[in-house]
């Protein structure tokens, strides 16, 4: 199939639900669109709250819509007038405890969504699929015997086996090791893709976000503010919601130059659009930790205020002269203390900025 055809469309979605009290509506998700071709990996990114796994249920069609329209393969699956059943959309479900039998052991978990096959062919169509996430030599073991990344891949395993259009994964990785999530999220991106899926998770973690998918929509109360390549997403945020959701970075003050360019606290940068018109102007430049770097030789001086050690790096959180806070990634072998003042300098890039 072509891999520029359209798979999920999401159409101006519109979700409600009853308030606690019982005395309303409360809108979950307004205005949604997003659109994800075959074989394509998309993401929904947001904070706990803003809407994102309503979505992930209204796709499966455990959640009815208020206005809008959900797609699959150019079908109405769901609107204000239309609700196929979940049985009926051959959409696959991940759920963020991976929902595994207890009682059966991995094959027979894998073999349970084959029941429209007959038996000795769900249990070969089940073994294919563990060799397909490297997991065969455990068809005999049982979920509490597995790793948590074990469990994850026959989770996987067992949502692909039936060959739905779509996959859906809830958190997939949460309740794994931080250090365990973007491994895995790599490797759950390997096995779709390999196998051609098409699939659409929810998550709060970026990086996580950033290890597996193609497109990413960052949510804000209901609403996908960019859909977007995580490159994109990173270089070129629409709005300050996203620029300061998506990496680590802080806005500092700037004032546009001459030669257009914008001067901040830490010298001058090149600013990427036309904007000599506006020499004087007051604008925010976004800075991020991999926008500064730490220079033994620099006059430029920064005091850290916090450090995370994060392996090969440290993430320093360093106080300006101003007072401003700003975040640089270290590596870890300039290990200094809280209090010392290092020597920094510019290294960004790709200028970002925000009118005031």
């Amino acid at each position: 199939m072509n891999s520029a055809h359209t798979l999920l469309s999401i159409k101006q979605l519109e979700i409600d639900y009853l308030s606690r009290d019982g005395q309303g509506r409360v809108t979950a998700v307004k205005d949604l669109n997003l659109d994800l071709a075959q074989g394509e990996i998309g993401c929904l990114l947001g904070s706990s709250g803003c809407g994102k796994s309503t979505v992930l249920r209204a796709i499966c069609g455990f959640e009815p819509v208020k206005a809008g329209d959900i797609l699959l393969r150019n079908q109405v699956v769901s609107s204000s007038s239309t609700h196929i059943p979940a049985n009926q959309r051959k959409v696959g479900m991940v759920f963020q405890d991976f929902a595994l039998f207890p009682h059966l052991n991995v094959l027979e978990n894998i073999a349970f969504g084959l029941q429209c096959l007959p038996s000795n062919q769900r249990f070969s169509v089940a073994m294919e699929w563990l060799e397909r996430v490297s997991l065969s030599d455990k068809a005999d073991a049982y979920p509490h015997e597995l790793s948590g990344g074990q469990q994850q891949r026959v989770a996987l395993a067992r949502a692909m086996a039936p060959e739905p259009d779509l996959i859906l994964l809830d958190e997939p990785f949460s309740s794994l090791d931080i250090e365990l999530r973007e491994r895995l999220a790599g490797e759950t991106r390997e096995i779709l893709k390999e196998n051609n899926i098409t699939a659409l998770l929810v998550t709060h973690d970026q990086y996580e976000a950033f290890a597996i998918a193609d497109k990413i929509g960052v949510m804000s109360e209901g609403r996908v503010v960019q859909w977007d390549i995580p490159y994109e997403l990173y270089h070129k945020p629409v709005n300050r919601y996203v620029a300061d959701f998506i990496g680590r970075g802080v806005l500092v003050k700037g004032t546009v130059q001459a030669n257009n360019k914008v001067k901040i606290e830490l010298g001058e940068l090149d600013l990427e659009e036309d904007r000599s018109k506006e020499l004087g102007k007051k604008i925010d430049v976004l800075l991020r930790a991999d926008d500064i770097q730490h220079d033994d030789h620099s006059t430029l001086l920064a005091e850290v205020v916090r450090k995370t050690f994060r392996g090969a790096d440290f993430l320093y959180t360093l106080k300006l002269a101003s007072g401003t806070e700003i975040f640089a990634f270290v590596p870890s072998h300039h290990d200094h203390a809280i209090g010392e003042k290092i020597g920094i300098h510019l290294v960004a890039d790709h200028v970002v900025t925000f009118g005031n």
